[in-house]
Formats: C-alpha cells, structure tokens, sequence
C-alpha cells in the first residue's frame, strides 16, 4: 500500500514575505493590553519594504493608539491569497503627533497612505478631512518577517 502525504506548510522567505505584505492592504493589527492580552484590530496598512515599515492611519483617540504609546510591542497579520497562507511583521511601533495644518508632515504622510489625489481641490479636502480627524500614523517598524505558504500540487 502506497502512502502519499500531502506537503507541509513551508516558511516564507524575507522577501516572499514582504512581497505579501506589499500585495495586501487590509491586515489585523495586534497590540498589547495592559493586562498582557493582545487586542487585534482590522485595519488598512501600506507597506514599505525599503524602511521595513508598515503604516496604518487612525484617529488620536483609538484604542490601539492609546496601547502603542503605553507599550510599542505590535504585529501585523495578513492573509494570503488562500487560507493556508499568511505573512507576518513585528516589532515596535510609533504614533505620529495629530496632524494639525493642511499639507503638515504627518498629513503629507496620511496622503501619501492614501495614494494620493489628481484633483488638488480633492486633497485640500483630505488634508482638511485628516486634521478635522485627528489623524496620526502608526509606524510599525518591522524588526522580524514571518509567515507560510501551502502549496498543494495536482
């Protein structure tokens, strides 16, 4: 009798890994509570694979913002293009100040996330739109990449 087992989970490679990051823009933030706990957020990133960091826009009075500034530990999950597939960054992050000022630094930063607008009446308004917000951006700095692929041959 003839065994065949299927293939095993294999790790992602640093730069498998950060392709997938950089292929999707949704992913669940986890941050620490302060009883130790993990609190996991959806939330949409962008990813820069040339500073290892992933970028996340939210408002000042978020929960995971208020998580991050009492402990920076963070992770970021996503999902790959099935459901035996993932990659993960983890490290420290920081929270920008609140945008204040159309065009400021941190805006020019939440505009950039965005992808930028054509119309300059439309990204007056975003920038107008951040600050009304109270928009800040978390920096995750990815110190590790992690994550596995299945792959299932015929």
């Amino acid at each position: 009798m003839s065994t065949t087992s299927a293939p095993g989970p294999r790790p992602l490679t640093d730069t498998e890994a950060s392709a997938l990051l950089a292929s999707q823009r949704f992913g669940v933030l986890a941050t620490v509570r302060r009883t130790g706990h993990p609190h996991l957020t959806t939330v949409l990133h962008s990813w820069d694979p040339d500073t290892r960091t992933v970028r996340v826009s939210t408002t000042a009075d978020r929960l995971k913002v208020r998580q991050l500034r009492a402990d920076p530990h963070a992770t970021l999950h996503v999902q790959g293009p099935d459901p035996w597939s993932f990659a993960v960054a983890e490290g420290e992050a920081e929270v920008s100040a609140p945008t204040t000022e159309p065009g400021d630094a941190v805006g020019r930063e939440l505009l950039a996330h965005a992808g930028g607008f054509p119309d300059p009446a439309e990204e007056r308004a975003f920038l107008e739109q951040q600050v009304a917000e109270r928009r800040v951006v978390i920096r995750l700095r990815a110190t590790r990449l992690y994550g596995t692929a299945l792959e299932f041959t015929a």
